[in-house]
């Protein structure tokens, strides 16, 4: 009796009673997928001959929870007839099932299996990449991770090779630039001539391709191209010669940001990422004098940081017919020059609105108290202007609710109307889930953003006719004139964003006393004056509590919130929130995520490891960046998984944040020497610097 009993159980444990095998047999054929998984696995657990060809089938099930089953029963085959099965099935669309065959194919280890996992690992995205390193690891394959990235790196470049010289026309535009980004010199040797390709797209994709080889052979190559008369060309040479930093394209990029064009930005930015030097700054600060457009600014609030430029040719356009140029600039520059300011105070009283609206915001980022008096002259004036505008010719507020009785959908519907009566039931249900809604954000303690009436509704004036009040109205609270607080408090309320941000701007400047003042706009219907609320907020404590109470409150994108933040010194109490906004994802969490990691903050690792988790989580640079910034050794696994990603760019940013770490990184330092050999430059470059710099000293080894 015994020895029965122990039989059944041994038989029940085994899943081999003839019963249970009749059974699974039976669940294969279940419309529930469910069912179907479970029974692949309990066949699974006790493998017979005769069942490969049940698993066979299973693998072509069109739920991937079953095939992925089906994957881990053929492994547990060892039969070379399923390599080519396992190594199809590393395509699936579905990521799990690629990391079952992967793992399968491990186990069979053969010279075909390992090639399979070879070849795949450059078509594959990071869960399945990472099994295949471990699965050859396991196949005492030498050198695996090495091996496969060297696979891939030859990969690409044979495809991107073929694409440059026999793809259709978009195919060697990426090509162009593919093979730019692996920095390897045959690639420029390839590139440089196809500058001179009659496609002025293809030529351009060369351009930028060399920009990312980062090799100095191309700059004469580049320079050349500035000289033409396409704007492609001579954008995407300005670009690649920023990247590239060589200060001989210096007087070239000068005389392109000059010319008021549409390269003549990106030259400026390309002059910007030179190295520093007087001969550099030199060229900036003719731009900053002879520039009109977008350049200026660039210019001068690099010269800003830079310590300046001479001010007397900015004085001398000042004097000119045209001073804009030279308003423009002294915005840049900023209270270094305040001095000069009287001769500014003049041109408020400019015919060209433009020129006094430049005026006006020159004086108040000049920050010189004694023109306050002008500002305040032409504030008077400006409101005179405009006051028509503003008159509200409806004095009461505009309703937001019918009146008793006409409310078309509340009366009774005539039965014959059924239009009506399809509209007033569709009223009752919006009702009813507004209602919902208020209440669920009540119950999380969320405050929902009011809504205001359309402005046209309510404002004759457009936009563009309040820019020169909006910026009277920063001016005197960034001069902190007598009085601004009781007249800037008054355009809170104003239907106009234009006006209602200005406001919220100008008290914000005038310090911690105007924080309850301000601190209302951060829950307002516009981003632009919930921007100028935080930004002003930012710069004080008191302002930075009530941006973070906010945040707790706001649902949504809250990105306008948190940018203001970064460099800003916060509070440990801010963790909790900014926890929170990581756990969300977004946009604003990657920036939430920064800051965690400046605070230093421990409870940031789990929430962004958590979040990397996600295959479409937003600002993944980003958030490895921070968990590098960390310094902990918990950040270690998951910037390792990252090492494993098919994006170039994350990889490099994943060996960054490893080097940032330290010596609990060395764990990483074999997968770190492998990407020595990767396809993109960055990566090869980054991982070079990482290996060195964790590598441990002679003594020690």
């Amino acid at each position: 009796m015994v020895a029965r009993v122990v039989g059944m159980w041994v038989c029940l444990a085994l899943g081999a009673c003839t019963g249970d095998r009749d059974q699974h047999l039976a669940q294969l054929q279940s419309p529930r997928p469910d069912d179907r998984a479970i029974a692949v696995k309990k066949l699974a657990q006790r493998f017979e001959p005769d069942d490969l060809l049940l698993f066979t089938q299973a693998a072509r099930d069109p739920v991937g929870m079953v095939r992925a089953e089906a994957m881990t029963a053929l492994g547990r085959s060892n039969d070379e007839r399923v390599v080519d099965l396992l190594g199809e099935a590393l395509g699936d669309p579905d990521d799990v099932v690629q990391v079952a065959a992967a793992r399968a194919l491990a186990n069979v280890r053969n010279d075909k299996a390992r090639t399979y996992l070879t070849l795949q690992y450059l078509r594959r995205g990071r869960s399945t990449r990472q099994v295949i390193v471990e699965g050859l690891k396991s196949a005492n394959v030498p050198g695996a991770m090495a091996s496969c990235v060297v696979a891939e790196a030859k990969g690409l470049w044979e495809k991107n090779l073929k694409a440059l010289e026999d793809g259709a026309l978009p195919e060697r535009v990426g090509a162009a630039e593919e093979l730019g980004r692996s920095g390897r010199p045959e690639a420029v040797n390839r590139l440089v001539p196809l500058l001179k390709a009659k496609n002025v797209v293809l030529a351009a994709a060369a351009a930028r391709g060399l920009g990312f080889a980062r090799d100095a052979r191309a700059v004469p190559a580049l320079t050349e191209l500035l000289d033409e008369n396409f704007p492609e060309l001579r954008e995407a040479a300005c670009e690649a010669l920023g990247k590239l930093k060589e200060p001989a394209a210096r007087q070239k990029l000068g005389a392109v940001a000059l010319e008021q064009s549409t390269a003549s930005v990106l030259a400026t930015q390309a002059l910007i990422a030179l190295p520093p030097s007087d001969e550099v700054n030199q060229v900036l600060c003719s731009v900053l004098v002879g520039g009109g457009g977008p350049e200026v600014e660039a210019a001068g609030r690099e010269l800003r940081r830079r310590g300046g430029c001479p001010v007397e040719p900015l004085l001398e356009r000042l004097r000119s017919g045209a001073p804009n140029a030279a308003l423009r600039a002294l915005i840049a520059l900023g209270p270094a020059l305040k001095e000069h300011s009287t001769k500014v105070a003049p041109l408020l009283s400019a015919a060209d609105p433009t020129t006094r609206r430049l005026a006006v915001e020159a004086i108040g980022e000049l920050q010189h108290p004694p023109s306050a008096a002008a500002v305040l002259k032409a504030l008077e004036a400006e409101l005179k202007a405009v006051e028509p505008l503003r008159a509200d010719w409806i004095p009461d507020e505009l309703p937001l609710r019918f009146a008793p009785g006409f409310d078309p959908d509340s009366t009774t519907p005539d039965p014959r109307d059924v239009s009506r009566g399809k509209r007033a039931r569709a009223a009752e249900v919006l009702r009813r889930t507004a209602a919902l809604d208020a209440q669920r954000l009540k119950e999380r303690g969320k405050v929902p953003l009011q809504a205001r009436a359309p402005t046209e509704l309510v404002d004759d004036g457009s936009e563009e006719q309040y820019q020169l009040l909006a910026a009277l109205l920063r001016a005197i609270g960034r001069l902190r004139v007598e009085g601004a607080r009781a007249r800037l408090e008054p355009f809170t309320v104003e239907p106009s964003p234009t006006l209602r941000s200005a406001a919220i701007a100008g008290l914000g400047l005038l310090g911690k006393d105007a924080v309850p003042a301000v601190k209302g706009a951060l829950l307002d219907s516009e981003r632009l004056v919930q921007g100028a609320a935080a930004q002003a907020l930012a710069e004080t404590a008191e302002g930075r509590a009530a941006i973070f109470e906010a945040l707790g409150q706001l649902v949504g994108d809250r990105s306008r919130l948190v940018e203001p933040l970064r460099g800003q010194s916060l509070p440990a109490s801010a963790a909790p929130v900014l926890v929170g906004l990581v756990k969300e994802g977004g946009a604003d969490g990657a920036v939430a995520a920064t800051l965690l990691a400046e605070l230093q903050a421990p409870e940031a690792i789990p929430a962004i490891v958590e979040l990397l988790a996600q295959d479409t989580v937003v600002g993944r640079r980003e958030l490895l960046g921070a968990l590098g910034r960390t310094r902990s050794a918990d950040a270690v696994p998951a910037l390792g998984r990252e090492l494993f990603s098919d994006s170039p760019t994350v990889r490099a940013a994943a060996v960054e944040a490893l080097a940032l770490i330290g010596a609990p990184a060395r764990a990483q330092l074999e997968a770190l020497d492998a990407l020595k050999g990767d396809y993109s430059l960055r990566v090869r470059t980054a991982a070079a610097e990482a290996v060195q710099a964790l590598s441990p000293p002679e003594g020690a080894r």
